[in-house]
């Protein structure tokens, strides 16, 4: 038995605080108002006092690409080493997210993410199905996603995602046509590194959909309603983003089954009183729950607030887009699947293109809570409730009797000092 004792809890809907919160075989059996003594505790509990501090649901990251010098596509051993280094952070669970990369890369992702997910790894932050920032994206609004790996989404999805089995052998086939020469600014691969169809894609997605939790595709591509509606018809959660997509456009997407968007704001047509286009499509709708990174560089705190206003906390999900040079010093270079990045006020490419985001999640709780005025109860439902929701994680994001022990105990200034994820301190800030 653990007792947390004499923080402030961050409960579903209240701040409980001083609390003390029992846990045992990790899960939380008790969350009681007031301070416990150490002599107060069950004979042979572990007594943790804490006064001073927060305890929050721990933070559930659905759209990171890296942290501290490690890409999820680094290759073998690459999502565990995220994985170790994201509790620092206040993270207790990800999603592993992908650039749009190749069918190779992408069953090598899957391999390790199903290994670590259930061969009962107990190091680091859970790790979830993966992010797919898919080949599926509008090249127009690619961002620093590799336009060589951009593909126009096949003629028959529901097809190819029914099939299971091996995943095919990368260099089949031939480049679609979107497969063009990408800008000399940024790397290019070896050209038969690239030679795939989008059938080839949808093949791996397909044989590894307990692998996939979210992809983000351009609905407004020929054929991408077709795909929306059968990615959803597979259990695959669809998130509308790297879109040019127009308000009607984003609206038959959402009816066709998409319920996510990818980064609000970024990467998408932009919203005036004329044309909504895919962010009015967004933020009306209530069906479909929207990523915003919360670094104030990417969203301006103005527009996060309003965000929030439209959409309620329970269908807003902070994330950081982070990236190998998230945690590492001003100037770092690092990688965002492979390719080099700079960083700076955020991850830029050499062309000065941002590429992904700097931000840690501890950070994106506290833009919430301070400068966009949310207070402690949305900010921890925004980094942990929504998410978990939204995904369908059972017993995960809430501080409440019977929910998973996966914690970020924060001090004033949220900083993270302590993570525990299934009652197991995994971080300590001695």
């Amino acid at each position: 038995m653990i007792v947390l004792s004499g923080a402030d809890a961050v409960l579903a809907d209240r701040v409980l605080g001083p609390a003390t919160i029992v846990i045992e075989d990790g899960l939380i059996v008790d969350v009681e108002a007031g301070a416990r003594a150490p002599e107060a505790a069950p004979q042979g509990a572990l007594h943790v006092a804490l006064d001073g501090h927060v305890i929050v649901p721990g933070f559930i990251d659905v759209h990171v690409h890296g942290v501290a010098g490690h890409d999820v596509l680094d290759g073998p051993g690459a999502v565990r080493a995220v994985a170790e280094r994201l509790p620092r952070w206040g993270v207790t669970a990800f999603c592993p997210t992908t650039v749009a990369c190749s069918p190779a890369e992408l069953t090598a992702l899957f391999d390790e993410i199903a290994a670590l997910r259930t061969g009962g790894h107990t190091t680091g932050a859970r790790v979830l199905p993966a992010h797919l920032e898919s080949n599926f994206i509008n090249p127009e609004y690619r961002g620093a996603q590799p336009l060589a790996c951009l593909r126009r989404p096949p003629g028959d999805p529901r097809a190819l995602l029914s099939r299971t089995g091996d995943a095919p052998q990368p260099g089949r086939g031939q480049a679609s046509p979107d497969s063009r020469a990408t800008p000399a600014a940024r790397p290019v691969a070896d050209a038969g590194a690239n030679s795939y169809t989008a059938d080839d894609l949808l093949r791996v997605i397909g044989a590894r959909r307990a692998d996939v939790g979210i992809v983000t595709l351009a609905s407004e591509l020929e054929g991408g309603l077709e795909l929306v509606r059968a990615l959803a018809a597979a259990g695959i959660r669809v998130s509308l983003g790297h879109s040019g997509a127009r308000y009607g456009e984003a609206v038959a997407a959402i009816e066709a089954g998409a319920r996510h968007a990818t980064h609000l704001f970024n990467r998408m047509r932009p919203m005036s009183h004329r044309d909504p286009g895919i962010t009015g499509a967004v933020l009306e709708s209530d069906a479909i729950a929207a990523e915003i990174i919360c670094d104030g560089v990417h969203v301006h705190p103005a527009a996060l607030r309003i965000a929030i206003a439209a959409k309620s906390p329970a269908r807003v999900i902070a994330i950081t887009d982070g990236t190998a040079g998230s945690g590492l010093p001003r100037g770092a270079t690092a990688r965002l699947g492979g390719y080099p990045i700079t960083v700076a006020d955020t991850a830029r490419l050499a062309d000065g293109t941002v590429a992904g985001s700097v931000l840690t999640m501890d950070r994106a709780f506290a833009m919430l809570a301070s400068t966009a005025g949310a207070s402690l109860v949305d900010a921890a439902a925004m980094c942990a409730t929504t998410p978990a929701r939204e995904l369908g994680l059972q017993g995960l994001g809430l501080i409440a009797p019977g929910s998973r022990a996966d914690l970020a105990v924060l001090d004033r200034t949220f900083a993270v000092r302590q993570t525990w994820v299934g009652g197991v301190m995994v971080f300590s800030e001695q």
